[in-house]
């Protein structure tokens, strides 16, 4: 077994977990996913399978979208609806205040990771330092914002939640997206709901659940919730002729019969076959990542 799941998870379970439920299904150890959500987020997880999880990195690292509802009036110790709330100290902003703060996200710029979070410091988890009462020092990174749109808003006596959607790089965190539009309007924020709608290709709308997952498993057809990994890579096609293959699945570069499009990282195929992935430089395709064996 070798593929994608485009699951749909639930709020409440951890990635983790969806990954245990997988590995109960296929009664295999080798499954990941490509992209952590939160407990308290919901949407699209892809699970890898099999051979699959060699490709973790070129999934993970794609742009992504969510829906995300931010409750401004209210600030979190976690950043998200799980921490202690404390009430903020301003008003609640008007609405072109509001967007004129969403705007200013869009574009690339540093944003500080969220004091509870999977970011490590010196071998140590935030989330874990963070909880144990002695949160670590985390640096910011750069991150990437394509898009922030403003979908609707609901007030309230003592909040105002802002629904929007967002489409960002790898390494953005949400959460730190609602902690500092609360600041930069002054009156606290937090993230209230999540959605992922697209990551690694994959969208919301075509996603399956775990139950339904469970259901395939029963009938014997868990094999059609696989999408082979190689629709879903990043990478543009190199296809190599029969002598090449042996070649590049013993780790050996190769310099294949037709120039490839460009320099830089390709997905390595015999006919429609994926072999792994390679680097093409000089006319020479060298392997980075192969499969043992040719696989779909």
């Amino acid at each position: 077994m070798m593929g994608v799941v485009n699951l749909d998870k639930p709020v409440g379970p951890t990635s983790h977990d969806m990954v245990g439920l997988l590995r109960r299904l296929t009664q295999m150890r080798r499954i990941g996913h490509a992209g952590t959500l939160d407990p308290l987020a919901s949407g699209v997880l892809p699970i890898l399978v099999g051979a699959a999880t060699r490709f973790s990195e070129e999934l993970t690292g794609g742009g992504k979208r969510y829906t995300a509802v931010i409750r401004l009036g209210w600030t979190s110790t976690t950043d998200d609806a799980e921490g202690t709330l404390e009430r903020g100290s301003r008003p609640l902003p008007e609405m072109d205040a509001v967007r004129s703060a969403l705007a200013a996200f869009v574009g690339t710029h540093e944003q500080l990771p969220p004091a509870f979070s999977a970011r490590k410091v010196a071998g140590q988890r935030a989330h874990r330092a963070a909880r144990a009462g002695t949160p670590l020092e985390l640096a910011p990174r750069w991150v990437s914002i394509e898009s922030i749109d403003l979908l609707g808003t609901e007030a309230g006596l003592d909040a105002l939640d802002v629904r929007i959607d967002l489409r960002c790089g790898p390494g953005t965190y949400v959460r730190s997206v609602a902690r500092d539009l609360g600041q930069r309007l002054g009156c606290g924020g937090h993230l209230a709901a999540l959605r992922r709608t697209e990551a690694a290709g994959l969208r919301a709308e075509d996603a399956i659940g775990p139950e339904r997952l469970e259901q395939l498993a029963s009938a014997g057809r868990l094999e059609e919730a696989l999408m082979p990994v190689a629709d879903l890579l990043p990478l543009p096609h190199a296809v190599l002729a029969d002598e090449e293959v042996v070649r590049f699945l013993h780790g050996s570069g190769v310099r294949p019969r037709s120039a490839l499009p460009g320099v830089g990282r390709h997905a390595v195929f015999s006919g429609t076959q994926l072999l792994g992935v390679g680097r093409y430089e000089a006319g020479v395709l060298q392997p980075e990542k192969v499969i043992g064996e040719v696989a779909g």
